[in-house]
């Protein structure tokens, strides 16, 4: 296996292109019924709500993986096109946002050698490689130096969505969801930051400037006053985990959620949260018993551009 046979196309991004004829065709899906393809074209319409009720206070909230495919560019544009009022995500979305700026990731298939792609010192992320230098190497190369300028400007003491916003708009690509987080001044909130590579070379730096800290609390304020004072407040949740509960945990202190889409590949009978349809939330208060919601079962990465695409369009 030679490093240079693999590493040949690289992941680009989808671009976010709003297309008539596809918000047709899921809009026939739904006419039409069947399982998932119903489900999509709920979720379509569910969108296309929130999109457009200025009063509506919308949440996006996903897991990192995803920011190592071409979602990305859908993900960016949600941020770019301002259809989103704050994001939720983990800290792998800060590692392959940053790390896709300064090196390209590539194509791979599931059933690759892991040994031997150690060997050569290339990661695989389901059917994606992420070669070692195009992610921890060039990670520590790019961020301690801005870490070190935010410390000589006397940015001792950041919120997760200061130090993103930061991270954005030093790393100065429009290719980049970060930066146009700072851009549109969208918060991005990392409840679990330290862990990921970005958050290895938060503690990395923290070894030599023991003053430096992270300001989760300022992040959870502004959370609270994201949901106290809404009106509506609607999410497109992608995956479980800490992105999702956090999502639907604050909404739950202003009566739930008025509008949830949530995408998952999750089974419901393990009892975890990533498998838990949107309906179970009505019952602890997270999302609002008249709630308009639908839980589409499938992989993002193929669901998530056909439904964005869907509901920025003309449904027939």
């Amino acid at each position: 296996m030679r490093k240079g046979d693999l590493l040949r196309r690289r992941v680009e991004d989808v671009e976010l292109t709003p297309s008539k004829d596809l918000s047709a065709m899921v809009a026939a899906m739904g006419r039409g019924g069947g399982f998932t393809a119903k489900k999509i074209a709920v979720g379509a319409e569910i969108l296309r709500t929130m999109f457009r009720r200025p009063a509506c206070r919308r949440f996006l909230s996903f897991p990192a993986a995803l920011m190592a495919t071409g979602a990305r560019g859908i993900l960016r544009g949600l941020v770019e096109r301002k259809l989103v009022d704050a994001v939720i995500t983990t800290c792998g979305t800060a590692d392959h946002d940053l790390a896709r700026v300064w090196a390209p990731y590539y194509h791979g298939d599931f059933e690759m050698d892991d040994v031997a792609l150690h060997r050569i010192g290339v990661n695989r992320l389901g059917n994606v490689l992420v070669p070692n230098e195009s992610y921890g190497i060039v990670l520590e190369k790019r961020i301690q130096p801005m870490l070190r300028a935010l410390w000589n400007e006397g940015r001792k003491s950041l919120s997760t969505k200061e130090l993103l916003w930061e991270f954005g708009r030093r790393a100065a690509s429009r290719d980049s969801l970060l930066w146009w987080a700072w851009k549109n001044q969208i918060p991005v909130y990392v409840p679990a930051i330290f862990d990921g590579a970005v958050g290895y070379q938060l503690w990395s730096f923290w070894q030599e400037h023991k003053a430096f800290a992270i300001d989760q609390f300022r992040d959870e304020a502004e959370l609270a006053d994201l949901v106290f004072d809404a009106r509506e407040t609607g999410a497109l949740m992608i995956g479980g985990g800490v992105s999702k509960h956090h999502t639907i945990w604050w909404n739950q202190f202003r009566g739930g959620l008025d509008y949830a889409v949530y995408i998952t590949t999750a089974p419901e009978w393990d009892g975890s949260l990533s498998g838990a349809r949107v309906r179970e939330g009505i019952s602890w208060g997270k999302v609002q018993e008249n709630a308009k919601q639908v839980t589409i079962e499938g992989d993002a990465t193929a669901i998530l551009p056909i439904l964005i695409a869907a509901a920025l369009g003309r449904s027939r």
